[in-house]
């Protein structure tokens, strides 16, 4: 008995050691999506004489890791060099505390507004264009995530940076939008030169309803230094938010107010009225100061049409409000529907903009002062993607 008992005995540890063995391994995914993308933009003669263009988008690797606790996630997408490139959309290093608390490290999204995204659409909404909504910065963030209360408190160093000397511009290789320098006058000398720097996030959320019927209130602050390259002395800027998301069923909402300003200290003779960011490979100017006003609205359609399994209807509006009183104001509609094909994921949009650059024939100026009596613009638009 005593031996069939030191036998039992070897053979539970056996068992528990080879188990936590198995726990303590590696997890390692791999992932990604290749994208093409149509459109065909009102303003673009030449494009619509030929029916529009069909080309590449982007193509993307997805890693993401867990050791004893430890996480990784990193996203690194290529485009062209048109489009800026290669650049590191998210990297950071991350600790599960508990199911609720979690902190991570590195290049992660700041938690400002409606997250992931506060739009459907394959073009995301207004805030986008200028820096808040899905923006990605370098720091540190701990997260809170409960079944009523939601919050997350934050520190960024800096935006993305890429150049590590004492006067280096950012460079305009970049997926979420930032702060940057701009050449005014073509004259090969950079205006505007100002970075992000030390920004602290807070956010919160409030979560109630029932199994049918889901809401969320919540609460946004960011406030940091404003670094001007030329003047060597610090301005600052703050944004605050008011965001709201319903879900009921198949149906869902989200809407939010932002208000922002970026004081900077610029040279003498430079605007502080204007400010200039960058991403994709270009810089433009925007507003210094305003609010911003986005509703959305989508509506899931299962069906049964192989190999079609879903179709998500949607429309996202957004409207920035400059404070500047001779500033002309921007605007971005988004009608659209998504179609779910097993990994393909298509995005057909009919996109509306004025004073929008990515929507109209005015890059530099359509956020700033903008254009006065300028038209509304259309984009029809088709973006194709394999997630893997």
């Amino acid at each position: 008995m005593k031996f069939h008992k030191i036998v039992l005995c070897l053979l539970a540890i056996g068992i528990c050691s080879t188990l936590n063995a198995q726990e303590e391994k590696p997890q390692v995914s791999i992932g990604g999506a290749l994208r093409f993308n149509y459109n065909m933009s009102s303003w673009k003669d030449g494009q619509k004489k030929r029916g529009g263009d069909f080309g590449f988008d982007v193509f993307r690797v997805n890693a993401k890791a867990k050791y004893k606790g430890v996480k990784l996630n990193a996203e690194y997408r290529l485009y062209s060099e048109s489009f800026g490139g290669g650049m590191l959309k998210q990297g950071w290093i991350g600790y599960d505390f508990n199911e609720k608390d979690n902190l991570q490290i590195g290049q992660t999204q700041v938690p400002f507004g409606i997250t992931q995204y506060n739009s459907h659409n394959w073009f995301f909404g207004i805030n986008y264009y200028i820096g808040l909504e899905d923006d990605h910065d370098m720091g540190v963030k701990f997260t809170h995530k409960g079944k009523q209360w939601e919050y997350a408190l934050a520190f960024f160093k800096n935006a993305e940076e890429l150049r590590f000397g004492s006067n280096s511009d950012i460079s305009d290789s970049r997926y979420s939008y930032d702060v940057a320098s701009i050449d005014l006058n073509g004259d090969g000398t950079l205006d505007l030169r100002n970075k992000e720097v030390n920004q602290l996030n807070g956010k919160v959320n409030y979560l109630f309803g029932n199994n049918k019927t889901q809401h969320k209130l919540g609460a946004s602050l960011q406030y940091g230094g404003l670094y001007n390259l030329d003047t060597e002395e610090m301005g600052n800027h703050y944004a605050l938010a008011m965001h709201y998301e319903l879900k009921i069923r198949k149906f869902d909402l989200k809407a939010q107010v932002s208000n922002y300003k970026y004081d900077a200290k610029n040279p003498i003779g430079e605007s502080g009225d204007i400010i200039a960011m960058t991403a994709y490979g270009a810089p433009y100017l925007t507003t210094a100061k305003a609010t911003t006003y986005t509703l959305g609205v989508a509506y899931s359609i299962p069906v049964k049409l192989a190999p079609i399994s879903n179709l998500q209807v949607y429309n996202d509006f957004g409207y920035i409000d400059k404070a500047v009183s001779d500033f002309e104001d921007s605007f971005m509609n988004v009608t659209g529907v998504l179609v779910t094909t097993g990994n393909v994921y298509t995005y057909v949009d009919f996109a509306a903009g004025k004073n929008q650059p990515w929507l109209g024939p005015v890059w530099t100026d359509a956020l700033a002062n903008g254009t006065a009596d300028a038209n509304w613009e259309m984009r029809f638009n088709i973006n194709i993607g394999y997630y893997f």
